[in-house]
């Protein structure tokens, strides 16, 4: 399965025959029964260097790669971070079993997740592949739960959230917020919410664990419907929850004295990043049509924040 820009670039390139006629159209009409010859060149080689960098595979065969990316990891190189990258890693780890996504041998990459965020992630190996786990995200049909540590603790029965445009509440105290994202028009950085224009975004909310009395901290699960750039990060901040330790929205805000005691205050004044891990994955297989999921546990940083907020 090829996407139609790879489809027009062999066009281009005078790879596509029909009826042993080279195809120089890419606009051309096919007819019933026309036979159509794709020569496929060989993959060349990435211009990203492969390096030697510890993975945390979760699951792996011919056609994708599954991995836990570690916080402090970027998923691809970028200006600014040109190395040390998921993908560099991933081409020293499989470089050989790739057999070349959009003709370049390298890894597929069809989602991200921030640098400082950890957890789950699916990368494919081949072309196909990559279609078909692009296709699904677009879909919104890949499972994906996160675990985050917010300030406060959402909860249907709050008149604030009740009274917050985008938020509603579901059976089971599940917040759903419902609004669109776009970047913010003067930081080019941060996303920021819209109810006009942007791009539609649903994110589900519930809390698990509620620390202090009255609630200081909650542990949280997020469901993406829609999956945008930082969509977890702004939503919570725009419901008043914001992530502990996200510096770009606003999760620097000292808990109240009287709901912690000095150490959970402390640690949380501490955590130097946003508090969100990436935990279950799941989507069907590309090629064989199975039906797989995974699951990551918390990182030792938010497990050791828990543990300090549960003794209060």
């Amino acid at each position: 399965m090829l996407s139609r820009s790879r489809l027009a670039k062999l066009i281009a390139a005078g790879a596509v025959r029909r009826g042993g006629v080279v195809v120089s159209d890419a606009k051309v009409r096919v007819r019933e029964g026309d036979e159509i010859e794709i020569t496929l060149p060989e993959a060349q080689e990435s211009h990203i260097q492969p390096e030697e960098i510890a993975l945390d595979v979760v699951y792996e065969d011919d056609a994708l790669i599954v991995v836990n990316k570690p916080v402090g990891m970027v998923v691809h190189p970028a200006p600014g971070t040109p190395s040390g990258t998921l993908v560099n890693a991933l081409l020293a780890h499989a470089g050989d079993s790739l057999s070349g996504v959009g003709g370049a041998r390298r890894p597929g990459v069809v989602h991200r997740i921030d640098k400082d965020t950890s957890g789950l992630l699916v990368v494919a190996k081949t072309d196909a592949a990559h279609q078909g786990l692009a296709q699904q995200f677009e879909r919104h049909s890949v499972e994906r739960r996160y675990l985050a540590l917010c300030h406060g603790a959402p909860d249907a029965g709050d008149p604030r959230l009740r009274g917050t445009r985008g938020i509603s509440f579901e059976a089971g105290n599940v917040m759903k917020i419902t609004t669109h994202l776009a970047r913010h028009r003067t930081d080019r950085q941060k996303q920021a919410v819209l109810f006009t224009g942007g791009r539609h975004a649903v994110t589900r909310v519930r809390a698990l664990q509620v620390f202090g009395t009255p609630p200081a901290a909650a542990l949280v699960e997020c469901w993406l419907e829609t999956g945008r750039t930082h969509q977890i990060r702004v939503h919570m901040a725009h419901a008043g929850h914001g992530l502990i330790g996200d510096q770009t929205y606003g999760g620097r805000r000292k808990p109240p004295a009287r709901a912690l005691g000095a150490d959970a205050v402390a640690a949380i004044a501490g955590f130097p990043r946003q508090a969100l891990h990436a935990a279950s994955l799941g989507f069907v297989h590309p090629l064989s049509g199975q039906k797989l999921s995974f699951e990551a546990a918390l990182p030792d940083d938010m497990a050791r924040l828990i543990a300090t907020l549960e003794g209060g």
